[in-house]
């Protein structure tokens, strides 16, 4: 056992070179490797996605890129590949690939949420929680936990505001791997320090992430044969409520169907959700109330399927947190000792019997969709469970259908559309 624990403290050699280069046509690109000198000796990435895998971090020096008339990304825009030692203000274990790309996607879905402060927690290269809030990050941060406090453990968090102790406190309340913010009240820094293992990383451009979202990147995706993929990065056209489009459809006998406009909270919320559904793998839904994720769902094949497991999920994180307010213990926990204690069992099923009729903390929520709704299915599930507003691509030729499921809701729900897809695969 302890030889293969051995695996993932040991880091891989570097095989790749110090400068990468990628040419399209007349246009060229320039790379460097990032290192840093840790406890005096230069390191890369501690290893790649899996321990076995080498790996390696390249930052983008030289070089522009203009594709169609658009203009892309260029260097000194640096975030994550951009990081040195002195922004590495704890290095923990050492960071490999999978830290990194967590954080990334963190900014990914924090470039659409600048307007507050925010939070989101990864895990797996997809977010386990996220709000936003006026009340400041540590709120932000509580109430993304609160979404899915299993999933987070041993995550990535990100926040787009300056740290403060308030929000350490949280980070050291439960089990993280990294924490990343544009920077750290002194006070705040110390509590975190605290955790020896605990990745602690300095972004100074978080602060200007807002401005980075009109510009794409190049997006490379290597195919098993060795070839290469490249495409425009995805770049979401949802940047206040008012981008939204009316749900609007021609029914077969010719009649147009129009969906109720969402409130102003609701839009707001559905604005919010549009953003974390960014950095989703799909098929995915987002389940968002009052400024913070309630329960995502992702990587499913088919729609309906996906707001099933989400609605599950949701149901399951609401329970766990009824037992460790009534008993201090998680679900599963609770679960193993009600099979001995007769008072815990009774607790138990009172707990199981409010998950269900509180609809797992469901209702007055609103759902976003990475994908239109090839069937009402979905939607008619969704509202089952008390979604009051639904934002979603549109383009099905079953539109008409699924803009009747809203509007034959009672009391009716709203639905808008986005105009594009947010598909990530």
């Amino acid at each position: 056992m302890s030889d293969l624990k051995r695996i993932y403290h040991t880091m891989q050699a570097d095989p790749f070179p110090r400068d990468l280069t990628i040419r399209l046509g007349d246009q060229e690109l320039v790379y460097r490797k990032r290192t840093w000198v840790i406890d005096g000796e230069e390191k890369g990435l501690r290893y790649g996605e899996n321990p076995d895998q080498p790996a390696a971090i390249y930052e983008l020096v030289s070089g522009g890129l203009t594709l169609g008339g658009v203009r892309f990304r260029g260097p000194g825009q640096g975030l994550v590949s951009a990081l040195t030692e002195e922004h590495m203000l704890q290095a923990g274990k050492h960071p490999g690939k999978i830290n990194l790309t967590d954080v990334d996607n963190g900014l990914n879905i924090l470039q659409y949420l600048a307007a507050k402060p925010a939070a989101v927690i990864l895990k797996h290269n997809n977010p386990c929680g996220a709000a936003w809030t006026a009340d400041g990050p540590a709120e932000a941060l509580r109430r993304a936990y609160a979404s899915d406090r299993i999933a987070a453990f041993g995550g990535t968090i990100v926040v787009n505001r300056r740290l403060d102790t308030a929000t350490a406190e949280i980070v050291n309340s439960a089990y993280f791997e990294v924490v990343a913010a544009p920077a750290f009240e002194p006070e705040a820094l110390a509590l975190l320090k605290s955790r020896k293992n605990l990745r602690i990383l300095e972004i100074p451009g978080i602060e200007s992430l807002a401005t980075l979202s009109a510009e794409p990147f190049l997006d490379v995706k290597s195919l098993l044969d060795g070839g290469q993929v490249v495409q425009f990065s995805f770049r979401n056209r949802i940047l206040t409520a008012a981008d939204f489009l009316p749900a609007t459809a021609t029914t077969k006998e010719g009649s147009t169907l129009v969906a109720r406009a969402p409130s102003a909270a609701e839009a707001d919320d559905l604005l919010f959700a549009w953003a974390v559904e960014a950095g989703v793998s799909s098929n995915s839904v987002i389940f968002a109330r009052d400024g913070a994720t309630v329960a995502i769902g992702t990587g499913e094949q088919d729609r309906v399927g996906c707001v099933e497991i989400t609605i599950h999920k949701a149901k399951t994180k609401y329970a766990d947190g009824l037992a460790r307010a009534a008993h201090g213990l998680s679900l599963f926990e609770l679960t193993q000792k009600a099979d001995q204690d007769e008072a815990l069992a009774a607790s138990l099923k009172d707990i199981l019997a409010k998950t269900e009729a509180d609809k797992g903390g469901l209702p007055g929520s609103v759902l976003v969709s990475d994908g239109f709704f090839p069937f009402r299915d979905g939607v008619d599930l969704a509202l089952s469970v008390g979604v009051t507003a639904i934002a979603q691509p549109g383009g099905s030729i079953r539109d008409a259908e699924v803009i009747g499921a809203v509007n034959e809701a009672r009391p009716q729900a709203a639905m808008v559309f986005t105009g594009q897809r947010s598909f990530r695969h």
